[in-house]
């Protein structure tokens, strides 16, 4: 079954069960063949032909042990943070023998002391028939947040990765008037919209909290050699005016860009298919600047005075890596 695309999701929502940004399967019925952590990995699946492990064939993802008695598989998962909920993914991507037939998913608000027996739970997808090697995209229409999902599989096997592309809910009103806050930061709603590359990195990664663990964790583009330059367009998580920008280039040494800057815009809407042309008439907030090799770059006194913002470009000359982009802006 497939009831959306993974770009209608990952292109406008956070994934909430990303372990990156600190999701993680706390229980589950059985995972005798591959553990259930594996399932929100936020790389994509890889299969090893040949690679065994002392329980059998290993596999990246959940995998619970053939079922020889009534009833069915399932993993409770903590979300990143409490969401509201958009979409959800249920990759069975190299489970081919050993994929579940059905599956469900369940959600519910359990945010001081976690699911328990007591614990009720709402059905955000009724069982649904799985194929195996292949994704499956489901819009959910939740209104309110939740901070668990629980997976549901019939009867047994094995998915690749589980995503939950949700809108992270952020108490504003608790922030002091006056703060400056990160609202690029994918766990206060900020998402990464569109890029001309992304060969070697995603562009994911540059709104995850922390620095980068290596090169591999932030976006990089190929070799240019054409004229222009590389740019990423991000949706802040609220509107604001930019006080403070950070450019991380992190482990990118023979390969960061030599320069930078940053355009910003108020909408309510985004095209998708003329974002390139659209955003290059977007305001200037930071001018060109000079980066440097893995190197933590701040930007106060550079930015220039603008209205508040909805959006932003990171363009970068004329191309290379960065791992993490931050944003402050007084709420």
């Amino acid at each position: 079954m497939n009831n959306g695309t993974p770009d209608k999701f990952a292109r406008r929502w956070v994934n909430l069960a990303s372990a990156k940004l600190g999701a993680a399967a706390i229980s589950c019925s059985d995972d005798f063949f591959a553990p259930m952590a594996r399932m929100l990995n936020d790389q994509p699946p890889i299969f090893i032909d040949g690679k065994y492990d002392d329980h059998g064939k290993w596999m990246d993802g959940w995998e619970s042990r053939r079922k020889r008695t009534l009833g069915h598989d399932w993993c409770i998962v903590k979300l990143a943070k409490p969401g509201v909920i958009h979409g959800i993914e249920i990759d069975t991507t190299h489970f081919t023998g050993n994929y579940p037939p059905a599956a469900s998913i369940d959600a519910c608000s359990a945010e001081d002391s976690g699911p328990n027996e007591a614990t009720h739970w709402k059905e955000l997808i009724p069982q649904s028939v799985l194929d195996g090697d292949s994704q499956h995209q489901y819009a959910v229409a939740a209104a309110e947040a939740y901070t668990h999902i629980r997976v549901n599989i019939y009867p047994d096997g094995g998915i690749a990765r589980l995503r939950v592309y949700a809108e992270p809910k952020v108490n504003w009103d608790k922030i002091p008037q006056g703060e400056w806050v990160d609202i690029a930061a994918a766990l206060n709603g900020g998402v990464a919209l569109a890029c001309n590359n992304e060969h070697f990195g995603s562009i994911n990664n540059l709104l995850t909290p922390g620095r980068g663990v290596n090169m591999g964790d932030g976006w990089e583009t190929r070799r240019r050699r054409e004229p222009g330059n590389d740019w990423v367009v991000i949706a802040l998580a609220r509107a604001g005016k930019i006080k403070r920008i950070e450019i991380d280039t992190a482990h990118f040494k023979g390969n960061y860009p030599d320069r930078c800057s940053i355009q910003g815009a108020h909408l309510e809407l985004v095209n998708l298919n003329s974002i390139d042309a659209d955003s290059q008439a977007w305001q200037d907030l930071l001018p060109q600047v000079k980066l440097q090799a893995d190197k933590e770059h701040e930007f106060v006194d550079e930015i220039i005075d603008a209205d508040a913002v909805t959006h932003i470009r990171l363009n970068i000359y004329p191309d290379g890596g960065v791992s993490r982009l931050r944003v402050f802006a007084a709420v």
